[in-house]
């Protein structure tokens, strides 16, 4: 914060004259990496709050699948989110790991269960940023009821594991992403042929929708990036 003095002159000022409202999402702890003493953190959850979200987040019958997380949970695929609104009739939302069920946006568009690579890289980039904060100290049950306990660091290291399996070959030789697709699971001229889909199978990781999504799936380079990284400084090649 040293090197932007204005922001820093800003940024002091309303710590003093916001006591509530905004001033409850910065957090602050002592810190010696800092020449102040002191480590801001501005989020939107407190402590309390982040660790209720990632029991959820975590939970592999809800958001957490083999593959990365789902963009709703699985839970609803049997218990589905009803409401009604202005008198009319009741509406409900359930998870659907495939493509949509109902024809809206075009039909081929579903934010109601998939694997959407956009949000899960926000979230690993979040869980880092939250790990820099509260450090090795904390950690938090991952996969819910597992019994296993993850720094943040790890968590975000292990969604990220998660979402490299849609393109690695597992011990059948099979690529989740090319689903029962024989041609890109099985012909040598085509299996090693990736495409970068708009979105994933919540279960079963197979690619849906568009096959040509090099936006925010093309995320999934870093990702594999990362986890070769660690490979390397764990002394594996």
């Amino acid at each position: 914060m040293d090197m932007l003095p204005g922001f820093k002159k800003r940024f002091q000022h309303f710590l003093r004259h916001n006591n509530n409202g905004p001033r409850q999402h910065i957090l602050e702890k002592e810190s010696t990496k800092n020449k102040n003493g002191l480590t801001y953190l501005l989020t939107i959850p407190n402590e309390e709050q982040l660790r209720r979200i990632l029991k959820y987040l975590l939970d592999e019958n809800e958001f957490l699948s083999e593959y990365g997380l789902r963009s709703l949970s699985k839970y609803h695929e049997k218990h589905p989110f009803t409401f009604s609104f202005d008198g009319e009739d009741e509406q409900e939302v359930l998870y659907v790991p495939a493509e949509s069920l109902c024809g809206m946006y075009g039909g081929n568009s579903n934010w109601r269960g998939p694997i959407w690579l956009c949000i899960n890289y926000l979230l690993v980039e979040a869980l880092e940023r939250y790990h820099r904060y509260y450090g090795d100290s904390w950690k938090v049950e991952c996969p819910t009821r597992s019994g296993q306990m993850m720094t943040l660091l790890e968590v975000s290291r292990e969604i990220t594991r998660r979402l490299t399996k849609l393109f690695l070959r597992d011990d059948q030789g099979r690529r989740p992403c090319h689903g029962d697709d024989h041609r890109f699971q099985k012909d040598p001229h085509w299996r090693d042929l990736l495409l970068f889909h708009e979105y994933f199978h919540g279960d079963s990781g197979q690619g849906l929708g568009a096959s040509h999504q090099t936006g925010w799936t093309a995320l999934i380079i870093r990702h594999i990036e990362d986890m070769a990284k660690l490979r390397i400084e764990n002394g594996h090649r």
